[in-house]
Parts: structure tokens; C-alpha cells; sequence
């Protein structure tokens, strides 16, 4: 660990090792770095933490009343009663369930009655019994490869209590199963970008908040929305993004949002708005690009030095290749800004230092390769990538990217493999099973197995699945078409669910497991997934609730029956094993030269351990290196270069992803020529929640309209179809229907709508592929098919459909309540 520069501590390093060694750490939120204000009270309440942040929890005879967000916090999440509500929900699952049907006539029985109710609930000894034979049967059966590991999901923070990580760890157990690669939110650009700098690019550092703030002078934010979606992080948030926000503010950097919707960063940073038809971003970066081009406004000396095959890119821009160039008036037909506005912007990015922000959201839909591979070149045509304040960033929307890196050590965690050694990094980005395929072609795989896939350059043989297994997620929400996915759901033999609350996949489920919350069991963690700040002990608030058990204990349980509970647990307790993560990382900080606190000093102080920031951090400004030495910094691509046409993904000869960006028609969009419904539904992250969880909470009060999902709508669409506030509509297409209620408000583009994602999904006959879904899951009406053969992304962007006056008393929402039990 690096000691804090002069120019921030005026401790000498022997000074502030015999401050650490003295206090017992190594700047504890109370300890010397950070020293609290005089006479200030010791604050009260248990620490935790959450995806929402480090919080205080107030416990009166045995129930949590309050949390209070942590003092450290720079802007708490207001999402936080919400997560205190979410342990005592009406929704919350109090026992083992099993559906009746399953139950009484075994394994495949009555597909279609999943999601209707029925359960009876058994003892956990009969659950885990259930649980244990079942995967036994199916792995002798079928073979291994027949259970499906899914685990896909927003899973809570802790690095013992990862309920994917744990499941694989249990399913080696018994022989191996089917995993999955990739993940929703970046499918498309996770796979290409590797191909065009060498990394996934979307989930590493972007240039810090610091150095935008004092270097950048035009700020776009395209289809990203930092203030939204900075409330949460995979880990524990530390919501570094906002100060990073009120930097520009102060600095008065101008800004531009390119979106849909004029959204809440736009709003605060008084930005520029521009909303061109969905989907069409990438017509308009090459209209921007052609203009940069045909006005000699690109940097020749940076294309020839840092990238490979503008030469070959070139043709297809200036329209020598195929007769049609891309223009700014080409561009402008397509996505609905004047020509004159798009080159004024290629004017403006080349006449300014420019940092292009891009969102996920332009690469979940339709041919999502391109967005981000063209948005590269967009940048390397500028020239400024590697320099203070300019170039791009694909994660300062994504748990506070650009919050600049703390001197932390790694917090090792549990691994799937017992025996191995502690591990880390990003488990959902790659496959440890016997098969894998990636994460959004699960309904293709249960419709055709046995079928080849295209993916990346390879051939993926579908598996046979009959079981799956999931803990930790919910499907029903995060997939895209719904019906097809219940369709596809019938091939299953069995579904088995970990969960705390009744979700949508929790009714689908043969049998359900009450799991514990984070705030029933002890953890670790870290704060913030790029600043890793401090380390926090997420420590036991409560006693479980009902019959709850921890996915750890649930998952031992069932490795007993195999006599194999040794093998899993290694013989630890919970405790045991977060000391020995804590120990791990005390390791390696002492080899950098600090010293942390002992771990019972660290447990009982119930305060995040912090970590000094260096000023190289602070100023941290990514592709600096490469740009200083493309040699000694190549980066992970073929030539070593930003690689604007790629000779391996020309090798792969997928028409639907060419070797270089591409403007190619979505199969739907809107102003498109084979788009047969009048409106695009924005799927955009949700204001209230995180993606679905907290939607069977209090929070819904606060944005629910008439009880359903709130549907936005430009005043001039609502007007067209007789519409005000608060009415009750159907939204519908070819693929499903779903009820909402409407927002008239001018802060939506007109054609279309927006519906968060994440709401659940409640069918008013669970038996009907196809029937109304009664609150508003949007996923009923985004399309299921995939980015393209290189990726197999998912695009949860690409959805049109009109809106409708529902007419009579609308059906009562029952998603929100237990289902029918025995």
C-alpha cells in the first residue's frame, strides 16, 4: 500500500506508522487520518452496508427502525428506507414452498400452473431432502450439464455471502452443471471492445472527477445518467459521482446530454439537450465523424500513431465503399437532428477539450456492437484519448466511475471451488462450468438443445438443460420477452428459488427457500467499486426473520446429504471466514508498507476502515500511459493499437457485426422502415429501485401511478390519444400487453415512452403465454433476440408500441402479496 503524499498528510511515514501502530489501525473513520470534529458524539446504531451505501441501523427489542446513512457518505441514497422495508414486506417468503403440483406428482408436472400460487409449505429438513435428490436425478439422468447454475443477479454485496459464487461451489459438489458468460448490462460492449482496445473497457477507471472537472471543457453524457444510476454499486456505494458531478458544476464545464430524455444530470448541470431517435446513435456519430473528416477537424498524426485501419474504415464514412456517404444530412435523416446540429457538435468536440461519457443503454439493443466501437473512433478521430480531461469513459454513469482509487489491498472472497484458495474480480464475467453459454440466450438454449451457436468466433453447442437453479436474481425481471420465456420455461423439470421476497421468479418456482437478507447475517466488503475507499463490516443487524436461512447454510445443507459438508464449509464458520479475508488483505498491505488494525480492533470499532488517496489518483487519467508510450503500454489488441477495423472480426464473417462500426437498421425502431408500431419504450433504469429490487417495498408510494408502473409520455402523444395524468392504459405489441399509468410531462422526447425496467411482473392468468401483465414489466414488450452473432447480447433498448386507453375497472396487482399457500 502506497503511503499519502507529502502534499496531503504532513505525517512522515514513521510518524504514521506509529499513529497506526498506537491507534490499533490504519485510519479508521474515528482514527487519525480522518479525525472527528470536537465534541461530536460517537455515532449510534450497528454499521452495515448495502448497494445503496455504508448505513447505521437502529435496533429496538429485536426489530430494526431506522437506517441512517453513514457520516462519510457524500449524498446518502434515498432509496434507503426502502431497503429497511424490504426485511418486513408483505412479500417477504416466511417458509420452504413447494408447488402442490410438483409436490404430489414430481418433476415436469403442470408447467403451465407455474406463477399461479398453490404451494404447500414443508419443513426445511423435506426441502433440503427434495433439493439434494432432485439435482442427483437430474445430473444421472441427464448429465450434469442438465442444471442450469443461473444465479444471475444484483446479488447483495459481501464477499462470503455470494449466493452465485456459493452455488456453483455447491453444484461442483455434484458433479458440475451449465454456467453462463457476460452479463445484461454490457453484453454487447464486453465482447467487442476487447477486440477494439483490448479490455472490456465498460467496468475499469475512467479519468477522475478531478480532472474533468479541471481540464475538460465540454462534457457529453451520452445516453448516460450519473445521478441516477450512481445511487447503487456493485459493492458498497460510496456515491463518489456526485461530488464528481458538483465538480462541473463549480467549474461551469459545459455540457451536453444526448438522450431521450432530459434526464436529472442534465437537469443540475443545466446541459445542453438533445434527443435523437432511439437507437440511432450510431448514424449520428458517423455524421459527426464525416463532418470531423471532410472539414480536416481530425487528428491524422493520432489516427497514425495510436490506431489501425482508419484507412480501411474510411471508404465506408466517406461513401466510396458503398456509394453512400456518411454524412451530416444522411445522419440527420435518420436520427431526427438537423444536419446543422450535427456538425456544429463535431465542430464543437474538435474545438474543445471534449470527454465522451457513453451509457450501457446504447449498446442494449439491436447491433449494440457498434455504439461503443464507433464512439472509440469518434474519440480517436479527436485525438484527445490519454490527455487531461478528454477522450472517453464508459463507466462514469456505471457505481461512481471516476471516483479515484484508494491505496486499498484486494478483500479476497469465497471462491466456487472448495480447496482453492480465496479469490476476487468479476465472477459473472466468465464461465467455470461444464458448459456455458452466454447469460441473455437462456430461452434459445431451453428451446433448442443440441443447436450450434455463434459467439465470439466460436461455436456453442446448446446444452440440454431440464433444472435450474437460482439464487440471488430474479429472470422474470431482468429478461426480455416475457412470453417467450414462459414458453420456454415449460422445458424445465424443475426450477428451484433462494429469495426473500415473493418476485416473479419466486411464483414461477417449483420450490422456493426463504433466504436471509444481508441484514441477518455477517459480512465484509468494500466501499466503492472504483474508489475502494474503506473496508466495512456489514455486520448482523437482526435475527433472521420466519424460517430464513443464509444461502451459505441453505447451500451446506444440501452438501450434507451428500455427505460432503465438509467440503464445502472447509469446516469454517462465518466468522472464520471473514477473518480470514480481512487477514488476507492485512498481508498484503503490510507489503506495501501500512499496517492495518488487528481484526477484532477493526470488528469492534463499527466503523469502515479507511484508505489514503494518493494524488496520482486523483488526477488519474485513463490511456495516459499508452498515449506517453504505445510500446511499452500496447494495449491488448492484435496490433497493440486502438483497432478501428478489426482483422479478427473480419475473420468471423458475421454479417450482422462487419469488421468495422456500422450503421445497420435495428429490426425495430422509431421513424424505421420496418417498424410497425408508433412508439419506443425507453427501459430506463428506475429512479426508485435497483433494477427490481425494492419494487415490493414502500418506495413504490413514491412514484406508482393509479397502483401500476408510471408510463412517461410527451404532451403531444398523450394528447393524440386522449390521455392525461394518473389514466390507466395498455401497453402493447405483437409480443406482449401490459397495464400503466400515465406521466404527461415535456421531459420525454415525443414517440416515446418511458417504462422503467425492474417492475414485476404480474400476469392475470399465469396459465396464458401472452396475457396482460396487471403492474407494468416493460420486459413484456422488449424484443429477446440477441445483439448479434458476436456478442449474443440482450437488448432490453429495442422495443416499439402504442398506448392505449384501458377501458373498465382494471384488474387488481396481487404481485405485491403472498401467494396461494397450503
Amino acid at each position: 500500500m502506497t503511503l499519502p503524499n507529502p502534499k496531503m498528510s504532513a505525517l512522515s511515514r514513521r510518524r504514521f506508522l506509529q499513529t497506526a501502530a498506537a491507534t490499533g489501525c490504519l485510519g479508521l473513520a474515528a482514527g487519525p487520518l480522518f479525525p472527528r470534529a470536537a465534541g461530536a458524539q460517537t455515532p449510534k446504531g450497528v454499521i452495515s452496508g448495502s448497494h445503496w451505501g455504508v448505513f447505521r441501523a437502529e435496533v429496538r427489542d429485536g426489530r430494526a427502525v431506522a437506517f441512517t446513512p453513514w457520516e462519510g457518505d457524500p449524498t446518502p441514497s434515498k432509496q434507503l428506507p426502502g431497503v429497511l422495508d424490504s426485511i418486513y414486506s408483505p412479500t417477504r417468503i416466511k417458509y420452504p414452498m413447494v408447488r402442490r403440483a410438483w409436490l404430489e406428482q414430481g418433476p415436469g408436472a403442470d408447467p403451465d400452473g407455474r406463477g399461479s400460487g398453490d404451494f404447500v409449505r414443508v419443513s426445511w429438513e423435506k426441502a433440503l431432502d427434495l433439493v439434494a435428490a432432485e439435482l442427483v436425478r437430474v445430473r444421472e439422468q441427464h448429465g450434469a450439464t442438465a442444471i442450469f447454475g443461473g444465479s444471475y443477479g444484483w446479488k447483495s454485496p459481501g464477499k462470503l455471502h455470494n449466493c452465485r459464487t456459493l452455488l456453483r461451489r455447491m453444484l461442483k459438489l455434484n458433479g458440475g452443471f451449465t454456467t453462463s458468460s457476460g452479463d445484461y448490462s454490457t453484453g454487447a460492449a464486453q465482447v467487442i471492445l476487447p477486440h477494439v482496445v483490448g479490455s472490456i473497457e465498460v467496468y475499469e477507471q475512467c479519468t477522475s472527477w478531478q480532472n474533468v472537472a479541471e481540464h475538460t471543457e465540454l462534457m457529453v453524457f451520452w445516453g448516460a445518467n450519473p445521478l441516477n444510476t450512481s445511487q447503487i454499486s456493485w459493492q458498497v456505494a460510496d456515491h463518489g459521482a456526485f461530488p464528481g458531478i458538483d465538480g462541473l458544476k463549480q467549474a461551469k464545464t459545459k455540457v451536453i446530454c444526448i438522450d431521450p430524455i432530459r434526464t436529472e444530470t442534465c437537469a443540475a448541470l443545466d446541459g445542453e439537450w438533445l434527443a435523437p431517435r432511439p437507437q440511432t446513435d450510431v448514424a449520428l456519430m458517423l455524421g459527426i465523424a464525416h463532418t470531423l473528416q471532410a472539414e480536416g477537424l481530425h487528428d491524422q498524426a493520432f489516427l497514425d500513431k495510436y490506431t489501425s485501419g482508419f484507412e480501411l474504415f474510411l471508404p465506408y464514412l466517406t461513401g466510396e465503399s458503398d456509394g453512400v456517404p456518411k454524412s451530416a444530412d444522411w445522419a440527420s435523416a435518420i436520427c431526427g437532428l438537423s444536419a446543422e446540429t450535427i456538425r456544429d457538435l463535431a465542430r464543437r468536440f474538435a474545438g474543445n477539450r471534449t470527454m465522451l461519457a457513453l451509457g450501457y443503454s446504447t449498446q442494449r439493443q439491436h447491433h449494440g456492437e457498434q455504439a461503443p466501437w464507433m464512439l472509440v473512433t469518434l474519440a480517436a478521430m479527436l485525438g484527445q484519448i490519454g490527455l487531461p480531461g478528454g477522450g472517453y469513459g464508459l463507466s462514469y454513469h456505471y457505481a461512481s466511475g471516476g471516483a479515484p482509487t484508494h491505496a486499498a489491498p484486494v478483500l479476497p472472497a469465497i471462491t466456487d471451488s472448495p480447496g482453492q484458495s480465496a479469490g476476487g474480480g468479476a465472477e459473472w464475467l466468465t464461465g467455470s462450468g461444464d458448459a456455458s453459454i452466454p447469460v441473455s440466450r437462456l430461452v434459445e438454449t431451453l428451446q433448442n438443445p443440441g443447436a450450434e451457436m455463434d459467439f465470439n468466433g466460436s461455436k456453442i453447442t446448446l446444452p440440454l438443460i431440464k433444472l435450474a437453479y437460482w439464487a440471488g436474481g430474479n429472470p422474470f425481471s431482468h429478461h426480455q420477452d416475457r412470453n417467450e420465456m414462459l414458453r420456454a420455461w415449460r422445458n424445465l423439470e424443475t426450477f428451484i428459488v433462494h429469495d426473500f421476497q415473493w418476485t416473479a421468479s419466486a411464483r414461477h418456482a417449483d420450490i422456493v427457500l426463504p433466504a436471509t437478507t444481508s441484514y441477518e447475517r455477517n459480512d465484509i466488503e468494500q466501499v466503492g467499486d472504483y474508489a475502494m475507499s474503506n473496508i466495512v463490516a456489514m455486520k448482523q443487524i437482526i435475527e433472521p426473520q420466519h424460517e430464513a436461512r443464509s444461502d451459505y447454510d441453505i447451500f451446506a445443507g444440501i452438501a450434507e446429504r451428500w455427505g460432503r459438508r465438509y467440503d464445502f464449509t472447509e469446516g469454517k464458520t462465518e466468522m472464520e471466514w471473514i477473518r480470514g479475508f480481512y487477514e488476507a488483505a492485512k498481508i498484503e498491505s503490510r507489503a506495501r508498507g501500512m499496517e492495518m488494525p488487528v481484526f477484532d480492533v477493526f470488528w469492534d470499532s463499527n466503523e469502515p476502515l479507511a484508505f489514503p488517496l494518493s494524488d496520482a489518483e486523483r488526477n488519474f487519467v485513463r490511456h495516459a500511459a499508452f498515449r506517453a508510450d504505445p510500446l511499452l503500454n500496447a494495449l491488448g489488441t492484435p496490433s497493440g493499437r486502438i483497432e478501428i477495423f478489426s482483422r479478427n472480426v473480419e475473420k468471423m464473417g458475421y454479417d450482422d457485426c462487419p469488421p468495422h462500426p456500422t450503421w445497420m437498421e435495428p429490426v425495430e425502431r422509431l421513424g424505421g422502415p420496418t417498424t410497425r408500431y408508433p412508439l419506443h419504450v425507453a427501459s430506463n433504469h428506475p429512479i426508485h429501485r435497483l433494477h427490481s429490487q425494492l419494487c415490493g417495498t414502500e418506495l413504490r408510494k413514491l412514484y406508482e401511478v393509479a397502483g401500476r408502473e408510471p408510463c412517461w409520455m410527451n404532451p403531444e402523444d398523450a394528447a393524440a390519444r386522449g390521455l392525461q395524468d394518473g389514466d390507466v392504459v395498455r401497453v402493447f405489441n405483437d409480443r406482449g400487453q401490459i397495464l400503466a399509468g400515465v406521466v404527461v410531462t415535456d421531459v420525454i422526447r415525443p414517440g416515446v415512452i418511458r417504462i422503467s425496467e425492474g417492475g414485476w411482473f404480474d400476469p392475470a392468468d399465469a396459465r396464458e403465454a401472452g396475457s396482460l401483465c396487471k403492474y407494468g414489466d416493460v420486459n413484456t414488450l422488449t424484443t429477446g433476440i440477441a445483439t448479434s452473432r458476436l456478442s449474443q447480447g440482450n437488448c432490453g433498448q429495442t422495443a416499439m408500441a402504442e398506448v392505449e386507453r384501458f377501458e373498465g375497472a382494471p384488474p387488481a396487482v396481487t404481485v405485491f402479496s403472498e401467494p396461494v399457500t397450503g
